[in-house]
């Protein structure tokens, strides 16, 4: 400023001084003054130049102080209340699609760039061997079934069959009991013709005596006699027909009628009797195809009295149809049907697998799969994008993190949008290290040529109220975030640098809640 007026004042005198010189040559010349010319003015002192000069001057230093002080101070708070860095990134999910089964593809139905829905149909695999595999499974079902019922016939007939030689067995064993009471009235049988024998002898002898003497007559000595020798007969037939039970009982015969153990039998003859212990074994058979073991060291009544109680009540035929239904046979075949019914439920599954469909909404990229095609399980064939699932990936400088927290409201300028679009969004969470100890060859600190560099942590930033159908953001695009560090932060785990438990990806929930997202 002062080297301007200097300026400008040297070339003020400069200009007036030649004309100051030749109005004095002329008026010494002439002795007169020289005629004024109405055209020309005189110039104005140079003191009111500067002057106006002056004003202009402060004017502008004016405009600019308030335009400084209107414009810079929001800015400059702006920037102390605020962390930012330009080294983000927009990132989000992709899905990649690939089949589940082995076969050809048929049909193609999506392009790169093409917006699916989950559950639209992508790629159709050739259906027709899946199908044939359904049918023969089917087939492998009906046969199940009917083997099914074919072995639950034969169990009806194992219970009734269980049933009859459970009542052979107690007929046995009440067989044995009536010959052993036959056997006891056969000796009482013995025991009177016994008592008959002693009378007759005592008669006998007696009219034997009367007769010598005339007293008794011949006519009653023969009858006394005849007598004797009936109750003679009577009791070897009573001895006989004791032996006959004592052997059909499997004792051995007495010899003589006055035997004292002739109605004696062991105490437990109706449990170890033949008859009772074939009833016995044939009942184990038929319970072992039902299911139930009993052990051949069990008296008949051990056996019974275990078998009655499989039921709460005692009920035998109840038992029974509850053995029935679950009989070895019956479970084989339940299982077998069971696991036919699994194949067959496979062999469909692998039918529907035929049809690929898209598993999230979102946008179709890296198609490489053309019809005609034979693919792999798990083979790469193109990939979904999401458009919901969204996120910003800020990579700050480790000297920017102290302020930083969890829930801490953030501006979004994108690039692509320029400053027509501020996307809001929150700190969602810190990755645990460093760029550099996430990368594939890891820095070696510790080998002597250390150099320090400055660090930077990713930093999710998860997205409010974004609408992918208005303003859709896309994968890799650069993102400027600004971090307002001195507004209190909301949400879960807010002022917190780690998660307190694992929550719903934030991005998700976003989504979810996006009213643009979906349609």
């Amino acid at each position: 400023m002062p080297t301007e007026m200097t300026k400008h004042n040297s070339e003020s005198s400069s200009v007036d001084a030649p004309a100051t010189a030749e109005v004095g040559a002329a008026v010494d010349r002439d002795g007169k003054l020289p005629p004024t010319d109405p055209a020309s003015t005189p110039a104005p002192p140079a003191n009111q130049r500067f002057t106006r000069r002056r004003k202009l001057l402060i004017g502008a230093l004016g405009a600019v102080v308030i335009a400084a002080a209107v414009f810079g101070i929001p800015w400059i708070r702006f920037v102390l209340s605020t962390v930012s860095t330009d080294d983000a990134f927009v990132n989000g999910h992709v899905t990649f699609v690939a089949p589940r089964v082995r076969g050809q593809v048929a049909r193609v139905l999506v392009d790169d760039n093409n917006r699916v829905h989950k559950g639209d149909l992508l790629i159709e695999l050739d259906k027709e061997p899946f199908r044939a595999a359904v049918a023969v499974k089917k087939a492998a079902v009906d046969t199940a079934e009917a083997d099914l019922q074919a072995a639950r016939a034969t169990a009806r007939g194992i219970e009734a069959q269980a049933m009859s030689r459970r009542w052979r067995l107690q007929q046995a064993i009440e067989n044995v009991e009536n010959q052993i009471a036959q056997l006891h009235a056969r000796v009482a049988a013995l025991k009177k013709a016994k008592a008959t024998l002693t009378l007759a002898q005592q008669e006998f002898d007696r009219t034997s005596q009367l007769v010598v003497t005339n007293t008794a007559s011949r006519e009653l000595y023969d009858q006394r006699q005849a007598s004797l020798s009936i109750a003679q007969a009577g009791i070897v037939q009573a001895l006989a027909d004791v032996n006959q039970i004592r052997v059909s009982l499997g004792l051995q015969a007495a010899q003589a009628e006055d035997s004292a153990d002739l109605d004696q039998v062991p105490p437990d003859l109706d449990q170890t009797f033949s008859s009772v212990l074939q009833a016995q074994a044939e009942l184990i058979q038929s319970a072992a195809e039902l299911g139930v073991v009993h052990s051949y060291n069990q008296t008949p009544k051990q056996m019974l009295e275990e078998f009655y109680k499989l039921d709460p009540k005692g009920d035998v035929n109840r038992t029974l149809d509850r053995l029935a239904a679950e009989a070895p046979a019956v479970k084989q075949a339940e299982a077998k049907l069971e696991a036919d019914k699994r194949d067959l439920a496979l062999a469909e599954l692998d039918l529907r697998y035929c049809d690929i469909v898209a598993e999230i909404d979102g946008v179709l990229t890296r198609r490489n799969v053309n019809p005609g095609n034979a693919v792999q399980v798990g083979q790469n064939l193109m990939a979904v994008r999401s458009l919901g699932e969204i996120w910003v990936d800020a990579n700050f400088k480790e000297t920017q993190l102290r302020d930083l927290r969890i829930g801490q409201d953030v501006d979004l300028y994108v690039d692509m949008y320029g400053d027509k679009k501020v996307f809001k969004g929150r700190i969602a969470g810190f990755t645990m290290g460093t760029g550099s100890t996430l990368a594939l060859l890891p820095p070696q600190n510790a080998t002597g040529n250390f150099v320090k560099i400055v660090q930077r942590l990713p930093v999710r930033i998860e997205l409010e109220g974004y609408d992918p159908d208005k303003n859709p953001l896309f994968i890799g695009t650069s993102v400027v975030p600004y971090v307002y560090v001195n507004k209190p932060p909301t949400g879960p785990d807010a002022g917190k640098f780690l998660q307190s438990n694992m929550q719903p990806s934030p991005a998700s929930a976003s989504a979810a809640s996006t009213p643009g997202v979906g349609k």
